[in-house]
């Protein structure tokens, strides 16, 4: 599975399109740059863009789940509901589907996160709110708690 860092100041274009900044395609292996998942995140109001590999794990995960169990069903409809197969034109671009963009407040100003096998895409403003309101010391309890648990490998 692969893994990407970075963040990313990017602008959509008049039609919607958005370009795949260059270290971010450095990172992604040649077989996987044409084609890409677009959907929206599950927590945060940003769309989220998933190599065809990574996707295909998330739908693996979701097959196992029982059909017939109601809550099961209405994850799987409403996750999947606007997934979107994306394709990267010639030059690098990324057409984003028009309602999830809307849905993302996506207009102009866009900040691509790479959140280890996903690639988060926000609209700048929203992004740099949620950055500026991230308390210290709930960030440090989160991470305690979260993380706190792991055993180290050299122990």
């Amino acid at each position: 599975m692969t893994n990407f860092i970075g963040e990313y100041d990017v602008k959509l274009d008049v039609k919607g399109r958005l370009s795949l900044p260059a270290g971010l395609l450095k990172q992604i292996p040649d077989a996987m740059k044409n084609k890409f998942i677009v959907n929206r995140s599950v927590f945060q109001k940003c769309l989220v863009l998933h190599t065809t590999e990574s996707w295909e794990e998330i739908i693996k995960d979701l097959s196992k789940l029982n059909r017939f169990v109601k809550k099961n069903d209405d994850f799987i409809r409403i996750y999947t509901n606007g997934a979107v197969l994306v394709e990267v034109d010639s030059a690098n671009r990324l057409l984003l589907p028009k309602r999830l963009a809307e849905y993302a407040g996506i207009d102009k100003d866009v900040i691509m996160f790479c959140s280890l096998n996903k690639i988060e895409i926000w609209d700048a403003k929203k992004y740099n709110d949620m950055n500026t309101n991230i308390d210290p010391d709930a960030f440090g309890a989160l991470a305690e708690d979260v993380m706190g648990n792991l055993k180290n490998d050299n122990e």
